[in-house]
């Protein structure tokens, strides 16, 4: 089968793929983009778009019951999952459909629907969604194929149904008793969102605290947090078998030498995630994967292949949106600009939307400390911020990581009404080099949250 050549092909339309193909084809070059399922990838189809619409849907269950704290009564409010799903799903499909269009409306660029493999280091073969199969060669490729969820292996588990990161998102119905394998962002995020819905929820973690990123204190207030909510966690919790009950299914998990078995009515799988390169056929084209099948590149974001680049989740590292996105932005600056960018010292700011919302920058006080310096801590509850006493939303806490010179700010956890904007707050600072005395001693709005680091950077330890 003869290929069709083109300047370049990008594998994957996730949210640094898209906006490179653009980019490439508005540069005049004829390129390929290759997708297998839909355009936008995780992010608008399983990510961010439908989660944080769905959570959007929680906080509302949440602030209704809790309508009489603020003197308005409303009565019980109902959950009713068939609108929450209709609601996610068009607000996804508006975003799809859009990015699609203006794809297929692009001077210089291809859609392609199938799955990519290499044949060698300048050609792939697609098979196409609607049969058959073509192959394209270039002399830039660009692999943007991301990650799906990891699923452990456990005893018993190829005999009953589980739920993932998307398929959680098309119940119906409210679980009676949803149980999360894993204590990461997935797991935090859905497990607030399902029990503010009506489901109980218990969480299985193998290692000693939720979020294992972050520092002690930050994980201890969202276990507390959890707790208020009713939500139940169990820390340095194995899962050894699960199997069918008459209602649902039983989950023995170990800890330590005890055992114990919990039973719930659906099971999430949120134990990590797995790059998208099993079927890309890497080796045909020289480029290396690590052991976990990553793709490897230097921060350049070439990989070990002359002219084949990664970006995104499938490379490893942050697996965050705005990183893809910054991944494309790389890449145009250095092709199509001929500058010198590169991943070194990106900062990585994320945030943790459960709520209140933990927004991160920068170094956390574990990790300063593994590092060799001396950092100071400016840490303020959230119960001393008027805005959040205002609000009737005092938990968390917040947490700025101060270098021994006690001016720099080394990084931030916000974990509290607004947290994510507050961090970014804190970012534009880091970014500034603006003093934590300019902070403290600034004029802020009042009453805000931002109006709160005066206060917070008057108790540095």
């Amino acid at each position: 089968m003869a290929a069709k050549h083109y300047d370049a092909i990008v594998i994957g339309s996730g949210q640094g793929g898209n906006p490179l193909a653009g980019a490439l084809a508005g540069a005049g070059r004829k390129t390929a983009l290759i997708e297998r399922k839909h355009i936008g990838g995780t992010c608008v189809n399983e990510g961010c778009t439908p989660t944080k619409t769905m959570v959007a849907s929680a906080r509302v269950a949440y602030l209704a019951r809790r309508a009489s704290e603020f003197g308005v009564e409303i009565g019980q409010p109902r959950v009713l999952m068939q609108i929450v799903r209709q609601r996610k799903r068009y607000i996804v499909e508006q975003f799809r459909s859009a990015s699609q269009k203006h794809i297929e409306s692009t001077e210089n660029l291809e859609l392609v629907w199938g799955e990519a493999s290499f044949v060698d280091r300048k050609t792939i073969e697609v098979k196409l969604r609607d049969g058959g199969a073509r192959v394209l060669s270039a002399e830039l490729v660009f692999i943007n194929t991301g990650t799906h969820a990891t699923v452990p292996r456990i005893e018993g588990l190829d005999d009953v149904e589980f739920l993932d990161n998307a398929s959680i998102m098309e119940l119906d119905c409210v679980p009676p008793h949803l149980l999360i394998l894993g204590g990461g962002y997935v797991a935090v995020e859905f497990a607030q969102m399902f029990r503010r819905f009506g489901s109980q929820v218990s969480i299985i973690q193998c290692g000693p605290q939720m979020l294992s990123r972050e520092d002690p204190d930050i994980a201890q207030e969202i276990q507390k947090i959890f707790a208020e909510d009713g939500i139940e966690v169990h820390l340095n919790s194995k899962a050894l078998r699960i199997e069918k009950t008459g209602e649902g299914l039983a989950l023995t998990v170990a800890q330590g030498e005890r055992q114990q078995t919990l039973y719930g009515s659906h099971l999430l799988m949120a134990t990590g995630r797995t790059p998208n390169t099993s079927d890309l056929n890497p080796s045909a084209a020289s480029v290396q994967v690590d052991e976990h099948g990553y793709i490897r590149v230097n921060v350049r974001l070439e990989t070990t292949a002359p002219g084949i680049f990664a970006l995104g989740d499938v490379k490893g590292g942050p697996a965050f949106t705005h990183i893809s996105y910054d991944d494309f932005r790389i890449l145009r600056s250095n092709l199509l600009q001929g500058k010198n960018v590169s991943t070194a010292n990106r900062m990585v700011p994320y945030t943790v939307f459960m709520d209140p919302e933990l927004g991160r920058v920068g170094l956390s006080e574990s990790e300063a400390k593994r590092m060799g310096k001396k950092p100071h801590v400016a840490r303020m509850p959230m119960a001393q911020v008027a805005r959040a006493l205002e609000t009737a939303e005092t938990r968390g806490l917040m947490k700025v990581v101060v270098d021994e010179d006690r001016e720099t700010i080394l990084g931030a956890a916000i974990l509290g009404i607004q947290g994510g904007e507050i961090v970014s707050l804190l970012q534009v600072a880091m970014m500034g080099n603006v003093t934590v005395s300019r902070l403290r001693d600034a004029t802020f709005s009042h009453p805000t949250v931002a109006e709160s680091l005066n206060n917070l950077f008057n108790k540095m330890d």
